[in-house]
């Protein structure tokens, strides 16, 4: 009987023992049971898009950039200048621009400069498409039905809200700022070189366009470099243009200035092909005191540079570096 006892005694024992180790496994398995449940639900939760301020207006973008189109000459050169990939870039009779084609190769063709091919746009599936302000309203319009689309600004005193932006979307914050700390120090040399001379020199650039002259507003093109940051006298003339808009040679000449960078670009002259030699032996031309001087720098970049840009800027600088303090 005893031994009996004993038997059923030690039986409920481990019975007790077996179910004391069950419920300590179940307890010290829900910790680990719950870390995998906070973690699916912090995955669930995380955000799949941001929000991203582009000259005071906000924008909402995935929160992960990899597939960038630039669909403008503006965003193209500053993604030279950073040194970033597009997927895609607009092209101009079917190529990339020749001044930044090293930098940007490999980049699939999106269209031409003023009408992108929305067909390709929706084949590359870009995260966001950096376009220009310039579009008419209904390309614009598509553009956003494809991608979150960035309408760049074209005017030159935007040029470091722009590179801050692409710079923004690939993480090279630190690489624009020294874009911008250079651009700075190399102008404050230029204007300490130059010491009062430049203030007190009228010079204007103009570009040559179906045969006709134009000019541009002082806060467009290349002009910022010339007025707003080396201090040059600003023409009254140029203060009265609103738009790029067409000027006589005659009125031309009634400026006479002292320096004049002339851009012809051979694809905007088709027609007249022959209009920078017909106006460099023109008798009005040769009236003027840059002309007289040779003071007259053609090309001195490239004109497909857009102007309002780093890139644009910062080899605009180089060259006024070259001419002015020659």
């Amino acid at each position: 009987m005893k031994k009996k006892l004993f038997m059923f005694g030690m039986t409920a024992v481990c019975m007790i023992g077996l179910t004391a180790c069950n419920t300590s496994e179940k307890t010290a398995a829900k910790p680990s049971e719950k870390t995998a449940e906070t973690k699916q639900n912090s995955e669930t939760t995380k955000p799949v898009n941001q929000t991203i301020t582009y000259l005071n207006k906000e924008y909402t973008i995935p929160n992960k950039v990899t597939k960038i189109a630039a669909a403008s000459l503006e965003a193209m050169e500053d993604a030279a200048i950073l040194g970033v990939k597009p997927a895609g870039a607009i092209t101009i009779g079917g190529k990339l621009p020749e001044y930044v084609a090293d930098d940007l190769q490999g980049a699939e063709s999106i269209g031409e400069k003023t009408q992108p091919n929305f067909e390709t746009l929706l084949t590359l599936k870009p995260d966001v498409i950096l376009g220009t302000d310039k579009f008419q309203p209904d390309v614009a319009e598509q553009l956003k039905k494809i991608a979150p689309m960035f309408p760049i600004s074209h005017i030159s005193t935007d040029w470091k809200e722009n590179l801050k932006l692409l710079a923004e979307l690939t993480g090279k914050q630190s690489k624009a700022d020294n874009i911008i700390k250079q651009y700075e120090e190399t102008v404050k040399k230029v204007k300490d070189q130059a010491g009062e001379d430049l203030k007190d020199k009228k010079a204007v650039i103009v570009r040559i366009r179906g045969g006709s002259l134009f000019l541009y507003p002082q806060d467009v093109y290349l002009n910022p470099v010339l007025y707003a940051d080396l201090g040059m006298t600003v023409p009254e003339e140029i203060k009265a243009v609103k738009a790029q808009e067409a000027i006589s040679l005659e009125k031309f000449a009634e400026m006479n200035p002292d320096y004049i960078y002339l851009q012809f670009e051979e694809s905007e002259n088709a027609d007249k092909p022959k209009a920078l030699e017909e106006l460099e032996s023109n008798p009005i031309w040769n009236s003027i005191q840059a002309v007289k001087n040779k003071q007259v720098f053609v090309n001195a970049i490239d004109p497909m540079y857009q102007g309002g840009t780093a890139l644009s800027k910062t080899t605009f600088l180089k060259a006024v570096e070259k001419t002015l303090l020659k």
